[in-house]
């Protein structure tokens, strides 16, 4: 049932799994830099999101 994919409950046996998933595949060496792009690319669509808002605030004004 492709349909309740979204009540799907993600506990800590399934979240262990997939952290060691993602360390097999990037490596331990990699994981910092794939740490720091996330983040990157987190402040960079909230800054996005804010900017859209002032500008949709501004035509509103």
């Amino acid at each position: 049932m492709a349909g309740n994919l979204g009540h799907m409950n993600l506990g800590a046996p399934e979240l262990l799994i997939v952290l060691v998933v993602i360390l097999v595949l990037f490596g331990g060496a990699k994981l910092p830099k794939l740490a720091r792009s996330l983040g990157q690319a987190q402040k960079e669509f909230k800054d996005g999101l804010s900017d859209g808002l002032d500008d949709e605030q501004k035509t509103d004004a």
